[in-house]
Formats: structure tokens, C-alpha cells, sequence
């Protein structure tokens, strides 16, 4: 049995429909990231799971029972949220024992499960202070051992590392996901915007786009075999790169002449009949290698960005043509303005057709 299951959810206000047929089983322990693009709806569908928010279709389940007119209270789920809405007046200890106070749990009780969290939060010696002497990332982590606290069947996590800077957002997701593995029996469901979070906490990732579900994997499974446009560019920095061609010979290995010129070569099978077909041909950046043999894409630099791991160049294959970004490994000096030809491994070539993977 699932550990939360939703079926043909649906959210609304009045006429205007926000999510349609949503259906995800999540299994117990998976940490589960929803991503996508602003106004795609991933807080909502969170705060429906959570009860903040009602259902206008289908149903919510959790652990096999119904729970769209269960208030939140008794759903068993803790939700941490973008703010850390921590109690100035009260110390870390406080706190994080707040909910078990005003569900009248005994004071041995609570004060173990304060201690426990603590101690898997390594909160151990913040305990007596108040959040005023803290740091953001030490506040946090307090936000999410409230949550623990309280020992819910789900955890539920609204983009909570979206106010910290960059380096304490690293240090932060580190520790979600250490904390993760402390808790391999949690199922935790996690909202975010940023790729980087999503790649490396999720078991699995749900892409939210067009009111609905565009595809659900293993962060590789959607990096490498993305099942649409919408999903290739999503995932990955900088976006795969789309140009339009057509299919000029089938088979095994699959060519494709571009409209700009060059020919693609992808490993994707295809069909006689599909001979001519109009297809855009996808290419991650980190999948061009500089060839000076290469029919495939040839153009004149445009920009570069020295990232010191990494280089970024952009240019357009042709005049014409649609701009492409090629990023390589370490420094490349002295590349503007000059001529570039690109090749790719057919394995990494990807054909779309109608905005659909045509990998069958």
C-alpha cells in the first residue's frame, strides 16, 4: 500500500482550474521534490496534501484512508515552511516542543522527543537559546525538528532553504539530506524551485507544468530520458538546446537534417515511414564536443563564460539559425569570435516530435 496516494486531484477557484488530474502514489521513505516553473501550482497541490487548501476533485489518501475533509490537525503531517515562524519569546527547546504542549503530551514524553531531534539536528547545544541567536540555517533546522518532534507519517517541506544565501543553502541541503538518511523510514515530500535541491534530495522528482503532472522519475531518469521538450529544458543548466531538422534517413541510427544545415545522428531508432518527418533534434550543452571533422553544427562564437570549472559558449550555427550554448570542461581561452564545430554521441542525441520524446 502507498503511503499517500492521490487520484485524479483536481484544484479550482471558481472557473479557473489550477491543477487537473493530478495521480501520484508515493511510497513509504521516498523523498519526493516537486518542481516547475512560477504559477505551476507545487505549493498548492502541498498545501492540499496538508489540508490548507481543499480539493475540488478526486481524492487524497494516506496510508488507505480518505482524508479530504480530515482536518490537517489529524492527517499526520508536519509541514516546514518557507519562513521558519519560530516563536521569538520562546528558546529552541520551546519551541520545538510547542505542539506537544498544547496536545497535552506528558513532560517526560516531550522532553525525550525534543532531545531526540535535537540531537539528529545537531541542536544539542542551541537548545537554551532564543531564535535571535541563531543563524538563518540554525533557524531552520529548528523549524524542522518541530516538525520531527511531532513524528507525522509525512513531512511536508515549502521551499525552505529559499531565504538563506547561497553558501548556507548548500550546507543546509546537506543536512536534509543527511537527516533523510537518519530517517530512512520518513516519507517527506519537498517543494522547490531550485534544480540543484531537486537533483540531489529526491528519490524521485514530479515536474508540474500546464495544470498537470508533465513527467515523474529518478532525477537521472528525467535528465536522460526526459519524456517531452518541456522537461528536457526544465531540467538541466544551461537548457538543452532544440533545433528543428528533419528525419533524412532511418533505422537503427537516425539522421536528421537541420533547417539551419549539418546533420544530427541520434541513436533513437525510427521507422521507415517516418522518413521526412519535421523533428526537433535535442543536445545538451555538456554533451557538445568541440570536432573539427564534425557535420554536425559549425558556427562563429558569440559570448563566452569563463566559469573557471566550466566555459559556456554561445553562438548560432548559421545566420539564421537558432542560438545554441555548448558548455566545456575547465578554461577555454580565446574562443570569441572564433570558429567552432560541434559534435555530439548519438546516445545523446535526443528527436522530439509534437513536443513528445520520440524514444520509444
Amino acid at each position: 500500500m502507498s503511503e499517500l496516494k492521490l487520484t485524479d486531484v483536481a484544484k479550482s477557484y471558481g472557473p479557473i482550474d489550477v491543477l487537473k488530474h493530478i495521480d501520484l502514489d508515493i511510497e513509504k521513505g521516498e523523498l519526493i521534490v516537486f518542481v516547475g516553473p512560477s504559477g505551476c501550482g507545487k505549493s498548492t497541490l502541498l498545501r492540499m496534501i496538508a489540508g490548507l487548501e481543499k480539493i475540488t476533485g478526486g481524492t487524497l489518501e494516506i496510508e488507505g484512508q480518505v482524508m479530504n475533509d480530515v482536518p490537517p490537525a489529524q492527517r499526520g503531517i508536519a509541514m516546514v515552511f518557507q519562513s521558519y515562524a519560530l516563536y521569538p519569546h520562546l528558546t529552541v527547546r520551546e519551541n520545538m516542543a510547542f505542539a506537544l504542549k498544547i496536545a497535552k503530551m506528558p513532560a517526560a514524553e516531550i522532553d525525550a522527543a525534543v532531545e531526540r531531534a535535537a540531537q539528529t539536528l545537531q541542536l544539542d547545544p542551541l537548545l537554551d537559546r532564543l531564535p535571535k541567536a541563531l543563524s538563518g540555517g540554525q533557524r531552520q533546522r529548528v523549524a524542522i525538528g518541530r516538525a520531527i518532534v511531532r513524528d507525522p507519517k509525512v513531512y511536508l517541506f515549502d521551499e525552505p532553504l529559499s531565504n538563506l544565501d547561497a553558501a548556507l543553502r548548500v550546507a543546509t541541503r546537506i543536512e536534509i539530506a543527511r537527516l533523510k538518511e537518519a530517517m530512512p523510514e520518513s516519507t517527506m515530500i519537498y517543494v522547490t524551485h531550485d534544480q540543484v535541491e531537486a537533483m540531489t534530495l529526491a528519490s524521485r522528482i514530479v515536474v508540474l507544468a500546464n495544470k498537470g503532472i508533465a513527467q515523474v522519475g529518478t532525477p537521472l531518469e528525467l535528465y536522460e530520458t526526459p519524456d517531452n521538450e518541456f522537461v528536457a529544458q526544465f531540467i538541466g543548466s544551461p537548457a538543452m538546446n532544440l533545433l528543428s531538422g528533419k528525419i533524412s534517413k532511418t533505422g537503427d541510427l537516425t539522421e536528421v537534417t537541420l533547417d539551419a544545415g549539418g546533420t544530427a545522428v541520434s541513436s533513437i531508432p525510427t521507422e521507415p515511414e517516418e522518413m521526412g518527418l519535421q523533428v526537433n533534434v535535442g543536445v545538451r550543452p555538456e554533451d557538445f564536443v568541440a570536432d573539427a571533422a564534425a557535420g554536425f553544427l559549425d558556427g562563429t562564437v558569440d559570448f563566452v563564460e569563463a566559469l573557471g570549472e566550466v566555459t559556456l559558449l554561445y553562438f548560432a550555427s548559421r545566420p539564421g539559425a537558432d542560438n545554441i550554448v555548448a558548455k566545456f570542461p575547465g578554461v577555454e581561452r580565446n574562443r570569441r569570435g572564433k570558429a567552432v564545430k560541434l559534435n555530439a554521441d548519438p546516445g545523446k542525441v535526443h528527436l522530439f516530435h509534437n513536443g513528445l520524446s520520440m524514444r520509444k
